[in-house]
């Protein structure tokens, strides 16, 4: 979707219009999954749970287009993600989740979705090896599609550090990917 319909559908759902809103997260949330996925790995869905709720709480305030909307629902997650790892730190998890609550998948729905799955699992997991800024660089550019200086606002950081950081990440997992000198953490 584009920017420019994008942010019509935050327009009017920031007025009200629900079919709108659902517009807006459908287009917006697989994207900020896969970024939350690449912070907080297993804890993105209860993440991402937070950052709608606050969303949705600050849409009122929101002002800009399409591209605007996912740079500040980029920043929120960001937030959030911080958060939830400050709260790690000082409250670590001493049991692991019961697996047995998830809802089962339709069986139409489940090769395409493992398939999806085993991909997105891969990617993210080596974007998780990147050091931290390279990281959030790739998943803010590639996976949320933010351009450079909107990716700079949501990290506090200058546009070309941040493209500088997403190229370096890119390279690196280019060559971890082809099994080239990027192997290494060196």
């Amino acid at each position: 979707m584009d920017d420019g319909i994008l942010g019509d559908a935050v327009a009017r759902a920031r007025d009200g219009d629900e079919t709108a809103f659902s517009v807006v997260y459908r287009e917006v949330h697989p994207m900020l999954l896969g970024y939350l996925r690449g912070l907080v790995s297993d804890d993105a869905d209860d993440v991402a749970a937070e950052t709608w709720h606050d969303i949705v709480r600050d849409l009122g305030t929101f002002r800009g287009d399409g591209s605007g909307f996912r740079g500040w629902a980029a920043t929120i997650a960001r937030h959030r993600a911080l958060d939830h790892l400050r709260r790690l730190k000082v409250r670590p998890r001493t049991t692991a989740l019961d697996e047995r609550t998830a809802e089962p998948l339709t069986a139409q729905d489940s090769e395409d979705i493992a398939l999806d799955n085993l991909s997105t699992e891969r990617a993210l997991s080596l974007i998780a090896e990147l050091p931290q800024d390279q990281a959030e660089a790739v998943l803010l550019r590639v996976v949320l599609g933010l351009g450079g200086p909107m990716a700079a606002k949501v990290l506090g950081k200058r546009p070309g550090a941040v493209r500088t950081a997403s190229h370096r990440g890119l390279k690196r997992l280019s060559e971890r990917i082809s099994g080239g000198p990027g192997r290494s953490d060196g």
